[in-house]
């Protein structure tokens, strides 16, 4: 399980895409939240938007692996799709916030991979959350109040990706991503391949 975090308008939800197209053996989980949808996003791939009763069912269920109220809407990330990927031998990406994150390694901190990407600077973010022109200016004020609270959570992280350039910043989440697959742990047979070479096959 690869996690992306950010604060709102670093870039993990381009980055998540991008690394999507680069590379099949990772699918994308699709979390649920009670937020309205934004122009662009189509639900089933962005999202799965449901209402506050259904998100309320679901946690009282037990069928999240994480969930967490963000700017008073409710998201969460079902856990029957990401097992079966699991189980069928492929990567899950996550895009979540640090409170999913925390809960996330709670529940399987061993299969966990987490990286943090980091603006260049609050400049930077500020404009970044004005030119995609989603939000009003006080939500960008909102955003921008709670980006400090949001990055303090850095040292929690395995990885740390400072997004000055955006293909540079894909090219080393992806590299993060290869590296941890060849972990020993995660080489599933090796042993077996290792045995088999000692004896000459």
């Amino acid at each position: 399980m690869l996690v992306l975090s950010s604060p709102s308008g670093a870039g993990k939800t381009s980055i998540s895409r991008r690394l999507l197209e680069l590379d099949d053996a990772i699918e994308m989980s699709v979390s649920v939240t009670t937020r309205p949808k934004r122009p662009g996003e189509v639900a089933g791939r962005d999202y799965h938007f449901i209402e506050r009763t259904a998100f309320d069912l679901m946690v009282n269920r037990r069928e999240l692996l994480e969930h967490a109220k963000v700017f008073d809407h409710y998201y969460g990330t079902p856990k029957k799709p990401v097992e079966a990927q699991l189980a069928a031998g492929r990567d899950v990406l996550f895009d979540i916030d640090w409170q999913g994150t925390q809960q996330l390694k709670e529940a399987a901190r061993d299969d966990l991979v987490s990286v943090f990407i980091l603006p260049p600077s609050t400049g930077e973010l500020e404009r970044r959350l004005k030119t995609r022109a989603q939000d009003s200016a006080a939500v960008v004020a909102k955003r921008m109040g709670k980006a400090a609270d949001e990055m303090s959570h850095w040292p929690e992280y395995d990885y740390i990706v400072v997004n000055h350039a955006f293909e540079q910043s894909v090219a080393q989440v992806h590299a993060i991503l290869t590296a941890e697959r060849m972990r020993r742990h995660r080489q599933v047979g090796l042993p077996t391949f290792v045995k088999g070479l000692q004896q000459g096959q």
